[in-house]
């Protein structure tokens, strides 16, 4: 146990603690992309879009339909992959806390006895004897002096993955959202189907009855007979198809949510469910970095730039003290008294002289994994800005598209009629009826998945371009550094 003026030692030595970083100097690097987005005729931007960038829009500013946002509020509730994401972030939330502690020394209070007999033999008195020895002290163990910034190094590192994992649950909670809102759009898409597949049947059915009877009467040939009942049971197979998958999707919503969800918040037609919110795609430069994912990969490797500065510092002596502060007495009723005051002040250099290369190897991994983590940085980056531009040409084509889409089916509806009233007034057999149903058909339910798109590749472009991830009432705020030990 040591004495009063050794323990004036310590505030100096807390003092030069971590005075020293090995660490390189980080720089964020270069973003591997273009500075503007692409341009042409398939990235032209529709008119009113908002200007306002994807990472200031709230979720629930961006999905303006009051049933799909209680739906999304139901599954940042409950899904249990954005709760895993939660708990790895406080997982790492802790190791940080506990490789902080290691800056600090750490206090502890030891009280032991000991009673043991000696032999004649060994005792040195000629005689047997008894020997009874008690202690209680408080002091520091093996406390490391971080003069060359290892401890801090590691701490560093372990507040950089922290925060990585912490980018990692905001990611998350990105792709569930643009997942649910998805698979709620084609739940919605699958049901207005599922109506077309029931009208176009209760429409058939009637159709093949009209055609049987002119058959039996003689005012119709058997093959028409024959073409509207394949146009009955092609709608009934299509009928059975949207059943299933309408159930699919409420089998996959329920999965995404973590919970049932009420009937009355379920979509019953894609014309039900309000426009989502347009949104203006910014810079790359702007737009990128504030994407989830891309700030988890810098913190990964801002992370591995620290463990150099570790890797580095293993090259340096290590100092540690020991200290303890207390009394010791040979009887535990005397272990308080006067004169049984104790100490012991025990520092200890390690200087590292001879490990068949264990640090060189140790420093050459870091920098790897540096360098590694730089190349998932920048990749990430390039997958982001294809993402966003595959995202941006759809979203400059499909209007065009859907414009065309409807003006055919439109069309198509006509030629259905009369087509319908040239068979009726015996111009024209039933093929040419057969024809322009199939057709108008195959256009009204194009005309369904045209828009499913288009409200699936806003909600591609808001996800893309970093959308999602704001704070609400029942998210975490973004990372910053934990609170220290012990407040």
């Amino acid at each position: 146990m040591m004495s009063p003026k050794a323990w004036s030692i310590l505030p100096l030595a807390l003092a030069l603690t971590g005075c020293v970083s090995m660490a390189p100097r980080y720089r964020t690097p270069e973003p591997p992309v273009p500075k503007a987005w692409p341009e042409g005729p398939s990235y032209k931007a529709p008119a009113g879009a908002s200007g306002q960038a994807a990472a200031d829009t709230a979720w629930q500013e961006f999905y303006l339909d009051e049933r799909l946002r209680k739906v999304l509020d139901l599954a940042l509730r409950h899904n249990r992959d954005l709760r895993i994401a939660a708990l790895n972030t406080e997982k790492a939330r802790a190791y940080y806390r506990i490789q902080r502690a290691e800056l600090l020394p750490t206090v502890n209070a030891v009280a032991y006895g000991n009673k043991q007999r000696l032999p004649a033999s060994v005792s040195g008195t000629g005689r047997s004897i008894v020997a009874e020895t008690d202690a209680a002290s408080v002091g520091i163990t093996a406390w490391e002096l971080d003069f060359f910034g290892r401890v801090r190094s590691l701490k560093n590192r372990a507040l950089e993955q922290y925060f990585a994992t912490e980018q990692a649950r905001n990611s998350a909670q990105v792709s569930l959202l643009a997942e649910v809102a998805n698979v709620y759009l084609a739940l919605a898409a699958d049901r207005e189907a599922l109506k077309l597949a029931q009208d176009t049947l209760v429409n058939q059915e009637a159709a093949y009855k009209l055609v049987q009877r002119r058959f039996e009467v003689g005012a119709s040939s058997e093959i028409d007979a024959f073409r509207a009942q394949v146009s009955v049971e092609t709608a009934r197979g299509d009928v059975a198809r949207y059943t299933r998958t309408v159930a699919m999707d409420e089998n996959a919503l329920r999965l995404l949510v973590g919970s049932s969800v009420p009937a009355d918040l379920l979509p019953e037609a894609l014309g039900g469910i309000q426009a989502l919110r347009d949104i203006a795609p910014g810079l790359p430069s702007e737009v990128l970095m504030r994407r989830p994912d891309i700030l988890m990969a810098e913190n990964q490797l801002k992370a591995a730039n620290a463990n150099i500065g570790a890797a580095r510092a293993a090259f340096f002596p290590r100092i540690s003290l020991s200290t303890s502060l207390g009394s010791m007495d040979n009887q535990l009723s005397g272990l308080f008294k006067s004169g049984s005051y104790a100490w012991a002040f025990s520092p200890q250099v390690v200087l590292p002289i001879f490990d068949a290369g264990s640090r060189w190897s140790n420093l050459k991994a870091a920098q790897a994994d540096r360098d590694i983590y730089l190349a998932q940085y920048e990749k990430a980056i390039q997958v982001a800005f294809r993402e966003v531009a595959d995202a941006l040409a759809q979203r400059g084509t499909l209007d065009d598209q859907l414009a065309a889409q409807l003006t055919l089916t439109q069309a198509l509806e006509g030629t259905y009629r009369l087509a319908q009233a040239r068979y009726s007034a015996g111009v024209d057999g039933y093929l040419g009826v057969l024809d322009a149903q199939r057709s108008l058909y195959a256009a009204q339910q194009g005309l369904i998945a045209l828009r499913q798109a288009k409200a699936g590749n806003l909600v591609s472009l808001y996800k893309v371009l970093g959308g999602g991830w704001q704070p609400t009432d029942r998210s975490p705020a973004p990372a910053k550094a934990p609170a220290a030990p012990g407040s």
